[in-house]
């Protein structure tokens, strides 16, 4: 019996508003002379500026805006830091990415792959590990209304399912039509960014809709019936940080610094979870409260800690890439050696200092 179908109608916990693992790391750096190049051509942080993406409210990038967290360490490299704009998506970032003033961010393998089939000038330089706890809220999921007919992912074929195009939705719910062995012709993907996806779902204009991060808790606590999550199934799609190569080869030691910092934050937040949340703002639409609130403190005690990426995490990036190019999605390989960085290696054994 496939996975999806055994689960069905069990009840699930819900994703924080800020996932510790994507929705706070999206962020961006240029250096010196070049804002997208990082400037300067000698290596270490001297002369980087690390633009970032605003945090927002929660998690451990905005507990260290509001503490000047990352300017103090960055100084001791010769680096700065400035915080800009928000990006809705992955797909939005990488248009900042190609504008200059982005050159760092953040997301899933499977957006990262669809950029660089076509712009090869991104590197994979950390990851983060599956949560694997069952107790853990879950952080995504393939969802119908409470009165569908639907019970389980067989159902879907001749059905339309609303996803983000060469993302984490459309990446899952390939897996899952492939796991329980419905050909992925007979279902229609419905290419819609979260907010459209939303409202396509409220409306009854598609049949189902795989909603990740913000999304997810947002349609179960409207009364949104799960079929199946990510977690059920044999996921390689992990968190992933990503930076132009420039800004790597240039100015390695500036990137760990950032990675530290996010290291180190990340472990206080699995401990004390309620300083990291409602950050600069206790009320407003920003603020979270009640259940919500008891909700993204649970979840942050769960968060797995970025790592450097290592050349064994190539057999995940071939593994996403392999499923999108099964289908389609994209048509160019995508060999692991180009796109991974090994950071550790470039910046070199010694801490950074902690300033």
């Amino acid at each position: 019996m496939p996975r999806a179908h055994r689960r069905s109608g069990r009840p699930y916990g819900r994703v924080a508003a800020v996932a510790l693992a994507v929705s706070v790391l999206g962020l961006a750096a240029a250096c010196g002379t070049s804002s997208a190049a990082g400037g300067g051509s000698s290596s270490g942080g001297g002369g980087a500026v690390l633009k970032l993406q605003d945090p927002g409210n929660a998690g451990p990038l905005a507990y260290a805006k509001r503490e000047g967290i990352l300017e103090k360490r960055l100084k001791a490299v010769g680096a700065t830091v400035e915080w800009g704009g928000s990006y809705a998506s992955f797909t939005a970032t990488v248009d900042a990415v190609h504008s200059g003033s982005v050159n760092v961010l953040a997301g899933a393998i499977s957006p990262a792959v669809g950029y660089l089939a076509n712009s090869p000038d991104i590197k994979i330089f950390s990851v983060t590990d599956p949560i694997t706890d069952p107790s853990a809220p879950q952080t995504d999921g393939l969802v119908v209304k409470p009165d569908s007919p639907i019970t389980s992912v067989k159902d879907l074929a001749g059905k339309q399912v609303a996803v983000n195009k060469g993302g984490k939705g459309e990446y899952l719910l390939l897996l899952a039509l492939e796991d329980a062995g419905v050909p992925v012709d007979q279902v229609k993907r419905v290419y819609l960014n979260p907010d459209q996806g939303a409202a396509a779902f409220a409306t009854g204009k598609v049949d189902a809709w795989w909603a990740i991060v913000k999304a997810y808790p947002e349609a179960v606590a409207k009364g949104a019936r799960v079929l199946v999550h990510g977690r059920d199934l044999d996921d390689k799609d992990l968190t992933i940080l990503a930076a132009r190569d420039e800004l790597l080869r240039r100015h390695p030691e500036a990137v760990r610094v950032y990675l530290e910092v996010l290291q180190e934050l990340t472990e206080e937040a699995r401990k004390t979870p309620e300083k990291f949340e409602n950050v600069f703002l206790t009320q407003g639409p920003t603020a979270v409260t009640g259940a919500r609130l008891d909700l993204d403190i649970a979840t942050a005690r769960y968060a797995n800690i970025p790592r450097y990426a290592a050349k064994e995490d190539g057999a995940n990036i071939r593994a996403v890439s392999d499923l999108f190019r099964r289908y389609g999605v994209v048509t160019a390989e995508i060999r692991p050696d180009d796109v991974l960085f090994d950071l550790k290696a470039a910046a070199g054994s010694t801490p950074a200092a902690s300033g």
